[in-house]
């Protein structure tokens, strides 16, 4: 009925909307990522995916909040969120940024569109806002991503933790000279 996933750039909300479920990538911190191997720490993220929101809701209800093990758990209250899907939007104010809208395609813009239709008939108050950074989001991504990921994950190489290799030589630590032997050899000409 549930599952949990780690989103750091959409890993949850993308293979939601794929598969016609609900996904919730959490406030970072709301819920604890003890025993998550860190992909990038700043922007890793647990999260239930669900048939409907009401099942997510239970999920999240449960799972959020402090956790001693995870000092980025936020000491922030855990809210109902059962309660909170009485169905009332009315007064609910939401953000679109206009910079989201600049190279879409018209039947996701226009899904987009019709969903944002719904939330004032259903009483939200939308406003059109800007976020001009939007345009440098993707390439903050990959440095961060990549710097953290570099440094989390550089613990599994097998140097620093677990049975290391005898050798004289960094060269003989990541390939035995028997598998060096053996490899055919490539000359500066063949190539």
């Amino acid at each position: 009925m549930v599952a949990l996933g780690s989103d750091t750039g959409g890993s949850i909300r993308q293979p939601a909307s794929f598969c016609g479920v609900v996904g919730v990538t959490p406030t970072y911190g709301r819920v604890s990522r003890y025993g998550l191997v860190a992909f990038a720490s700043s922007l890793d993220h647990i999260g239930p995916f669900g048939r409907t929101v009401r099942d997510v809701a239970l999920v999240l209800q449960c799972i959020a909040g402090r956790d001693e093990c995870d000092s980025t758990s936020a000491f922030a209250p855990v809210p109902d969120y059962v309660a909170a899907l009485d169905g009332q939007a009315a007064g609910m104010k939401i953000g679109v940024p206009r910079e989201y809208f600049e190279g879409l395609s018209s039947e996701s813009g226009d899904l987009i569109q019709k969903g944002i239709g719904v939330l004032k008939q259903l009483g939200c108050e939308v406003h059109e806002i800007s976020l001009p950074s939007t345009k440098y989001a993707v390439a903050c991504y990959y440095i961060i991503c990549t710097a953290e990921a570099s440094s989390n994950l550089a613990r599994y190489d097998g140097v620093r933790y677990t049975t290391r290799a005898e050798s004289e030589t960094l060269s003989d630590m990541y390939v035995p000279r028997a598998e060096r032997a053996s490899a055919p050899s490539v000359s500066a000409a063949s190539c």
